[in-house]
């Protein structure tokens, strides 16, 4: 039988902001315990949420970056449950309203498109750690209130392959937009994935498996695997019953662990937030923060791969860092070729970043001083291997490339007259390799090569220097 695998996913991002999205508290990450709250965090008696307007606008922005509707006016509801990372009994967040609905984005993966279609996005706060022990659990209300945005797919993705993409696009955008740091093995995102199959009819034949928390993005398509694989068998086999649970991934096995059986939804007695009034939203505010968005990984992706003719890895390496992307971009509007442009990004440029724990907008070599050292080598004033040296004196002298190549004399040697009596020279004192040469060691034309660009200190033409050479050697 032909199974079609569905999957949907939930996706949860800390925002980025100075304070947490319903109280000053200070917004970030403190090794000290309980250390960045306040009575509103708390839930002392009398308190007031006070709503965080960056939080609204960069959760309106992501909205947009989903292509979802956004509402005509911001207001909140009460999701009530009971546990201990939750101080209130409930946790402020969107149900009838969220800041974005019905959106859809366009992706591309292993050579073919499809779309993943967003059912919300949601603005919402966070709950507190919990570090449990053997015989006791500590509660750390730091991250309690911190802001989240909630992205919901529909159950419309295929495969894990298309899971990871939407996942990478996801992590990308929201770190192009300035939203979140989107690193899911720091905890920026969370990721639960539902997964079951339908049958050549479209029919479901399993139910829906919610498997928790997966820890990053490659997790995700190795937990989508395992529990297909799981799901299939138990179908034609017979080898265990097929039920609604909740799962876990363990990443050191690489299988899904059940967690609970999960029989019903649960009936969180949604009702109106009633502390935060309902917020008309100004279209002209939504307008400004819509001009905010660049352009954005998927779209980058597509150009690079279809007009630029990168192979995918090689589109994926530059659109997963915005500023390096930017670079690249850069690159090719002032003329360099796409294909050279990323051969010196992969080959020199990001090693050298990685190496000095540098970001690229702190890179000396900018596009333009770039081009310049490409352009001698095109035009043949440097050879290639002289234009590695070039980069490298730009690196260490920081001077402009123009002012190094006087500098270090490196102008390639296009005189046929010179270069003609450096390899008579050459030939002269080597009579019996070129007898070696004529009886089919015809590798030695090589080490001629190398003995002309040794006495020109790297500075003869090499394309001249072959043509002489050849015809010196007929």
């Amino acid at each position: 039988m032909k199974y079609t695998v569905v999957i949907g996913l939930e996706i949860h991002a800390a925002v980025l902001t100075n304070s947490k999205v319903f109280s000053p508290s200070k917004n970030s990450f403190s090794q000290i315990p309980n250390d960045n709250v306040n009575e509103i965090d708390l839930s002392f008696p009398g308190i007031l949420p006070s709503l965080n307007k960056e939080a609204v606008r960069k959760a309106l922005k992501m909205s947009m970056v989903l292509g979802c509707k956004q509402p005509d006016e911001l207001c909140f509801d009460r999701k009530n449950y009971y546990y201990p990372d939750l101080p209130k009994g409930f946790q402020i967040t969107q149900v009838r309203k969220p800041v974005g609905v019905d959106g859809e984005v366009k992706l591309y993966t292993n050579g073919h498109d499809f779309t993943v279609k967003i059912h919300d996005i949601h603005l919402e706060e966070d709950t507190a750690s919990m570090d449990h022990y053997d015989y006791y659990t500590l509660i750390d209300y730091n991250r309690c209130g911190t802001p989240l945005v909630e992205m919901v797919t529909e159950p419309c993705i295929n495969s894990g392959e298309e899971a990871v993409a939407f996942l990478e696009f996801l992590a990308n955008s929201l770190r192009y937009c300035g939203i979140s740091d989107a690193d899911m093995k720091k905890g920026h995102m969370r990721c639960d994935v539902n997964i079951n199959l339908k049958n050549e009819k479209g029919e479901y034949i399993t139910p829906k498996v919610e498997v928790k928390n997966v820890g990053s993005i490659s997790y995700v398509a190795d937990a989508v695997n395992y529990e297909v694989e799981r799901q299939i068998k138990a179908l034609e086999t017979g080898c265990e019953e097929l039920v609604q649970e909740t799962r876990r991934f363990d990443e050191d096995t690489k299988t899904t662990i059940r967690m609970r059986v999960k029989e019903d939804s649960v009936d969180y007695k949604y009702m109106p937030e009633p502390n935060i009034p309902k917020i008309k939203i100004d279209s002209k505010w939504l307008e400004d923060i819509r001009k905010e968005i660049p352009t954005l990984p998927n779209e980058r992706l597509v150009r690079y791969v279809k007009e630029y003719n990168l192979t995918e890895n090689e589109a994926k390496t530059l659109v997963k860092d915005f500023d390096l992307s930017n670079y690249y971009e850069e690159s090719i509007n002032i003329g360099i070729d796409p294909k050279v442009a990323f051969n010196w990004l992969s080959s020199n440029i990001i090693g050298y970043l990685n190496k000095e724990f540098m970001s690229i907008n702190d890179f000396y070599v900018t596009p333009k001083r770039l081009k310049v050292i490409i352009d001698a080598i095109n035009s043949g004033d440097i050879s290639s291997k002289q234009g590695k040296e070039l980069f490298n004196y730009c690196l260490d002298e920081k001077d402009e490339p123009e002012n190094l190549i006087k500098k270090h004399n490196m102008k390639q040697m296009d005189n046929s007259d010179e270069l003609e009596g450096i390899i008579d020279n050459i030939l002269n004192n080597n009579p019996k390799l070129i007898d070696d040469y004529h009886n089919g060691k015809t590798n030695l034309f090589g080490f001629f090569i190398g003995e002309v660009m040794k006495q020109t200190k790297g500075q003869a033409n090499p394309v001249l220097a072959k043509q002489i050479l050849s015809e010196k050697l007929k």
